[in-house]
């Protein structure tokens, strides 16, 4: 039987791709085709026996639970997670125990390459501080995909994933490789299901997003720091080290000025949309009102700080509001609750929530209805969540077989049907590599894009076809079959759903 599988399986993903689907022996049952359709949206795809199990709770039972994750068991992932530890490090373990080590073995070898003669030896092997510093972002990639193949709280995992890649930051940024594990796991996964407001507040004091959008370096130029920057603290392998005031350094890249980069992508991409009706001087006002949001370096492993000498002091209008002179970090918030509240906010996040759950044409009707609940609300992303899976257009049969799933939900789900066992789950990584989607290494502000046109080409198609026969014969290393998963299984939830989001 698992001989028959990849002959079965690449044509059922033919089928699939060319409009075929219908044509496969042992479809579900129209009330089943509805039950698969949200396992696939709502999660990464159905397992052997999901179906059933949904079956005999109620479809809207199972919703209403996904609603609350933390009311749903996943026990299971403590083991499954258990080998990646710096996935459950602090910012500062991560610092201390990865961070610096690395940049004093890179200033070693720095040293003695300098005091070397030419081509005195082979350059040196990588020694395991290196190892563990690029082991960082590899580990949370596996991270991120065991909790897709296996949590119980799978639209916790899909709002994750979509949060992150809403507020995207790149960790092939410099230190941002340091930072993006507790991005995830402090700011954006406790809050996928709590107020858009929260999450807003939390990702701008995020070194993470401080640093990637450079808010961190951006002041008054103006201001007092002008001639002197701020006190820094340093820590080394000897303790840490108080660092007073010094002349600010000079150059191009020196954080001496106004920078608008945050600014504007946190109107464009994170709140009010392209066309949400801000100004280049609303652009400024916001960096200005933003100025002092900073950390005390990039290196240290602290959080956020407000710096009154970056702040740029003076009165600052925003999209018709006034925000007085003198008011220090509240300026900061002051613009959030703005954003927050504005009816294109509401419009833009309404729209992006409908397009990943709905269809890449979002229907006008739900989208307005939605952003109509984010404004009754106040941001309440659960409510928000609730009123797009209660539509009837997330239900409708229009809305099956219409999302061309990302090379993360493609691969996951493809391990969900199989019921495979992944030991290892670094080749996964691997794979989603070559599909075009290195997990936390998109570069653009923008994120991974959500529609077919992102995915679909003859190339994309090809590489999906080349992974699913290799799973369906069992050679992805790390990961085995069931040898007795029937093969209709494979070809009903590996062949459609994991190339469609059903």
């Amino acid at each position: 039987m698992i001989r028959r599988r990849p002959l079965l399986l690449f044509a059922t993903l033919v089928g699939a791709v060319y409009g075929g689907r219908e044509s496969v022996q042992g479809l579900p049952s129209p009330p089943d085709r509805a039950i698969v359709h949200v396992l696939n949206r709502i999660g990464y795809g159905p397992r052997p026996g999901d179906v059933e199990r949904v079956r005999a709770i109620g479809l809207q039972r199972y919703i209403d639970e996904q609603l609350h994750p933390e009311r749903i068991p996943d026990t299971g992932m403590t083991a499954r997670l258990a080998p990646l530890s710096t996935v459950a490090m602090s910012a500062r373990e991560i610092t201390e125990q990865v961070e610096l080590p690395t940049i004093e073995v890179r200033q070693e070898r720095q040293q003695n390459a300098a005091n070397a003669a030419p081509n005195a030896a082979d350059p040196p092997m990588m020694d395991p501080v290196q190892q563990r510093a690029n082991s960082l972002v590899l580990e949370l990639s596996e991270h991120k995909i065991l909790r897709a193949v296996y949590s119980e709280r799978q639209l916790q995992e899909v709002l994750t994933d979509f949060w992150f890649n809403h507020f995207n930051v790149d960790a092939r940024k410099g230190r941002d490789r340091f930072m993006v594990t507790g991005y995830e796991r402090e700011t954006i996964r406790p809050r996928v299901l709590g107020t858009f407001r929260d999450l807003l507040g939390a990702t701008a004091k995020s070194p993470a997003m401080l640093f990637y959008l450079d808010n961190w370096m951006s002041a008054d130029p103006n201001g007092p720091h002008a001639e002197m920057g701020p006190p820094r603290i340093m820590r080394g392998r000897f303790g840490a080290i108080f660092v007073p005031p010094m002349p600010r350094p000079q150059g191009p890249n020196a954080p001496h000025g106004l920078n608008e980069n945050y600014g504007r992508e946190l109107m464009e991409l994170h709140t009010l949309g392209v066309d949400g009706g801000y100004t280049q001087k609303d652009v400024t006002d916001v960096a200005r009102a933003f100025t002092g949001w900073t950390m005390p370096g990039p290196r240290q492993g602290n959080g956020f700080i407000f710096n009154p000498r970056l702040h740029d002091p003076g009165e600052k209008i925003v999209l018709g509001h006034v925000i007085k002179a003198g008011g220090g970090q509240s300026d900061g918030e002051q613009v959030l609750d703005i954003l927050a509240t504005h009816p294109s906010t509401a419009t833009f996040i309404a729209s992006k929530l409908v397009r990943r759950f709905v269809s890449d044409t979002p229907p006008p009707g739900l989208v307005a209805r939605v952003a109509a609940r984010f404004r009754a609300t106040n941001g309440d992303l659960r409510e928000v969540t609730r009123a797009i899976l209660a539509s009837p257009e997330f239900l409708s049969p229009d809305a099956f077989n219409t999302k061309v799933k990302t090379p993360l939900e493609f691969v996951a789900s493809a391990v969900r049907a199989t019921g495979a066992d992944v030991q290892d789950a670094l080749p996964l990584v691997r794979n989603l590599q070559q599909l075009g989607m290195p997990l936390y290494q998109c570069q653009p502000p923008t994120g991974y894009k959500d529609t077919a046109d992102a995915w679909v080409n003859t190339g994309a198609l090809v590489g999906r076809m080349n992974f699913a026969a290799r799973l369906a014969g069992n050679k992805v290393p790390g990961t085995t079959l069931a040898s007795d998963e029937p093969t209709n299984n494979l070809a009903l939830h590996l062949g459609g759903p994991a190339f469609q989001r059903k």
